[in-house]
């Protein structure tokens, strides 16, 4: 099950009275809902849901590490040495997480699985626990992408390495059903899977999709911050305000740092990227998760990355958008919906 960590939850804001189609349904361990605005070319609303809940299925039976016969499980299976042939959606998110993992010296990993099932978060997990000295050097020795190459469209390796997708597939999807929905002259769409959103166009009444950031508070359990208008943007959000386990007086989150195979320890709660593509802002989200609020923010600037920081401070909790997002969504400051 992807570990989805809304902090900032994303709260679709809707229009009255308006013909908006509407589906959803449970997909990789989580949910999908999808809106869009029909016209008189536009499919039949069950063939559209066909459509969608296809790529999810395919994309499912590719990257879940929750089934044993899935692409990826298979290719975990392996031992040092061995190949497999991959699809070619795999090998898109390969090169992609290989380049944020150069990007990023080392912080955004596709092969942090084995550290995930050490500490209890992964699907193979043995309950919540800190590792002892020697399992965690066992296990961060499978870890890193210079374990990997292609050899045309083989995935080798050269260490038992175990790949987990989480942390970009769900956006990747978001890009896909959005293509999918264009190719089927949909126009104005909004597309949610496992809290990644992606918007395009706007509603009948000519407003756009907006969606609002909520921020975890010391009073309540969330408070809106900004409320934004999505046309041409996905959405995504990484946290660790839910997912974590406790031990000795100390919080463990989810989020690992792959450099040096623990959980992060920062004062970073969240995190939201906003990008064209939904594949960019998962990836995104998780690599400014786990460089936190200083090296994260540095990282985003540099790349011109439209990111909305939340960090702890005391009981409390801040806020800090980068130049790139107040430049796409300017004087949008805390708005009720």
């Amino acid at each position: 099950m992807r570990a989805i960590l809304l902090v900032m939850l994303l709260t679709v804001l809707y229009g009255c009275g308006e013909r908006i189609e509407r589906f959803s349904g449970p997909t990789m361990g989580s949910t999908y809902s999808i809106q869009y605005v029909p016209t008189a070319q536009t499919p039949d609303p069950q063939r559209v849901k066909a459509e969608v809940e296809k790529i999810l299925g395919e994309l499912d039976q590719q990257f879940s590490t929750w089934r044993d016969d899935s692409v990826v499980s298979r290719f975990n299976d392996l031992p040092a040495g061995a190949c497999q042939a991959v699809p070619e959606d795999m090998q898109r998110l390969l090169a992609y997480g290989e380049f944020l993992s150069r990007e990023s010296d080392g912080a955004f990993d596709l092969t942090v699985l084995p550290l995930m099932n050490l500490w209890g978060f992964g699907p193979q997990s043995r309950g919540d626990k800190v590792p002892d000295a020697s399992a965690l050097a066992r296990e961060q020795a499978r870890v890193g992408h210079q374990h990997l190459r292609m050899d045309g469209e083989k995935l080798c390796k050269d260490v038992p390495a175990q790949l987990d997708f989480d942390s970009m597939v769900a956006g990747y999807a978001v890009d896909r059903v959005g293509e999918r929905l264009s190719a089927l002259g949909i126009k104005a769409y909004l597309v949610e899977i496992t809290g990644e959103i992606r918007g395009i166009g706007h509603k009948p009444d000519g407003t756009p999709w907006r969606i609002a950031l909520e921020v975890p508070s010391g009073e309540q359990e969330q408070q809106v911050e900004r409320a934004i208008a999505l046309d041409g943007f996905s959405v995504s959000t990484s946290g660790d305000y839910r997912n974590y386990f406790e031990e000795g007086g100390q919080r463990y989150s989810h989020t690992f740092d792959p450099r040096v195979g623990r959980p992060v320890k920062h004062a970073l709660a969240a995190v939201t990227v906003v990008d064209p593509s939904g594949l960019h802002a998962d990836g995104l989200s998780t690599v400014l998760m786990v460089l936190g609020p200083d090296e994260g923010y540095a990282f985003a600037e540099q790349h011109d990355v439209a990111a909305y920081f939340i960090m702890r401070k005391g009981v409390d909790f801040v806020a800090r958008a980068t130049p790139r997002f107040e430049s796409l969504f300017p004087g949008q400051d805390k708005t009720t919906p």
